[in-house]
């Protein structure tokens, strides 16, 4: 138990936290860590207790069950978590080998004895798999007028009452108390069927780079079990967990937006362990199958950057081809296939300077401009990882319309003989743009024929931004074009 008490708390639970109302801990990879409230009335010796407000997919070996005040000491001799809820397939399984009745298509009753139910399926590894038994499931068979039919005659009818029938999922205790207490104890446990995620949408008005950046929280829950007031926490960061979890469910397109209008934070963030909690302000139910959807930042006036990027080298046809520098120095048509697009790319410092300066989930990043009658156009989206505050953001939106890029090799030659090889090769790479204004492109080349080279001539000035790769800063006047010549010299 010592062993899951620490993972359960490593995952959210603090050693004090006590909640009247469920509180849930939710992870952006589907799972989350589940606090809730058990009244217990405890006699001295053995009790059996049983809570039937677990969810679907709760993981047994992660649960605790503690007196939160440390007064009452109990030892937990058995548990047993049971998720085979009441269903036709279940109903006849429980009474197999026992006579009930059937509502036949025109309202008659008739009686059949079951006596055999379907097969069920069998569950493999992970759990959330499963496979069909060798040659598909079996149909029931019922007893019928002294003849046996196979698949029921038709609605089955269960007598009211039945024993061992769940209609929830549920956990049951053997528990030891050394004397007789009456606690709310708390229960604790992991589960899978819960997440979230961040959405950011970004909006610039047509002539300004500044822009205002709305972030949303997106929360799923398809645990099988809905959470009424409850104290819901959000936690970001990469945290390891051995074993992945596979949510269930279909997700609905339906969300309930929650507003921005009380003069608390919808949402107040803090760093924990390595990690990021986010904490709604205020106690919120989240039901089974339900999207809900709350604001966390809103910041306006963000200033951000617009680059454009040509990378010409298209190296997605050689992946397969060639492994290493052996195999490419004396091909010559190594790397010429070209890749015309310029790539638009926007960039922003994530900072207090610049209107943000809080750490922002991994998720994805809408942008959005005005055009002149003051009505948004999509303009490109892609997806941010974890990001620190003060950090730069910089991502790929798309492809230019307007500026093209070509690049073509010049020259290429092999020379020198075993003991002191050496290769130049040269390259002319051209930006074009269609504009009615002037652009500044960064033209990326990359050194990929050997770890050692040389820039012997060149009509710009590079900058090196690591071992292989150089790029250019140009600018381009509007309708006009830009050239840009380079040699480069291999030795290995």
């Amino acid at each position: 138990m010592r062993s899951s008490l620490i993972s359960l708390f490593t995952l959210g639970i603090t050693c004090c936290a006590y909640a009247a109302t469920p509180a849930l801990t939710i992870y952006n990879q589907d799972f989350a860590v589940v606090r809730d409230v058990i009244p217990l009335n405890l006699q001295a010796g053995i009790n059996h207790v049983e809570y039937s407000g677990m969810t679907g997919d709760a993981e047994p070996d992660s649960v605790i069950l503690r007196d939160p005040a440390g007064k009452i000491v109990w030892q937990i001799v058995e548990q047993n978590y049971r998720k085979d809820t009441a269903s036709v397939d279940r109903m006849l399984a429980l009474y197999e080998g026992k006579t009930i009745q059937f509502q036949m298509p025109d309202g008659k009753l008739v009686s059949g004895r079951i006596l055999r139910a379907q097969t069920p399926p069998v569950f493999m590894q992970p759990a959330t798999y499963y496979q069909q038994p060798p040659g598909g499931p079996l149909q029931p068979m019922i007893e019928l007028d002294g003849q046996i039919r196979f698949g029921v005659p038709g609605v089955p009818l269960f007598p009211a009452g039945a024993d061992h029938v769940l209609l929830k999922p549920t956990m049951d205790w053997t528990i030891r108390s050394n004397q007789k207490a009456t606690v709310d104890a708390e229960l604790g446990y992991v589960t899978g069927g819960l997440t979230w995620k961040a959405d950011y949408n970004v909006v610039s008005a047509e002539d300004s780079d500044r822009v205002d950046l709305i972030g949303w929280v997106t929360m799923e829950n398809h645990s099988g079990k809905s959470f009424p007031e409850a104290q819901i926490a959000l936690m970001a960061g990469d945290v390891n967990k051995t074993t992945a979890r596979r949510m269930g469910g279909q997700i609905l397109a339906q969300a309930a937006m929650l507003g921005t209008g009380s003069e608390q934070p919808v949402v107040t963030e803090k760093p924990f362990d390595d990690y990021h909690l986010y904490r709604l302000g205020n106690k919120t139910t989240l039901l089974d199958s339900e999207t809900k959807q709350v604001e966390f930042v809103h910041a306006n006036g963000i200033s951000t950057k617009r680059i454009y990027l040509y990378d010409g080298t298209d190296l997605s046809r050689y992946i397969n081809m060639y492994t290493g520098y052996d195999q490419i120095r004396n091909i010559s048509e190594y790397g010429t296939a070209v890749n015309p697009k310029v790539w638009v790319m926007r960039e922003f410092v994530n900072s207090a300077a610049n209107h943000l300066g809080i750490a922002l989930p991994k998720g994805r990043l809408r942008f959005y401009r005005q055009d002149t009658g003051g009505e948004l156009e999509f303009t490109g989206e892609n997806e941010i990882d974890h990001t620190p505050k003060d950090e730069t953001i910089r991502v790929y939106t798309g492809a230019a319309f307007d500026i093209v890029g070509n690049r073509k090799q010049t020259a290429y030659r092999v020379d020198g003989n075993f003991q002191n090889r050496q290769a130049d090769e040269s390259f002319e790479i051209s930006v074009r743009n269609r504009k009615a204004e002037p652009v500044a492109v960064i033209v990326r080349e990359h050194m990929y024929r050997s770890a050692n080279w040389t820039i012997s001539v060149e009509s710009d000035q590079h900058v090196q931004r690591d071992s292989h790769t150089i790029e250019y800063p140009i600018n381009v006047a509007a309708n006009s074009e830009k050239i840009v010549k380079y040699s480069v010299h291999y030795t290995w």
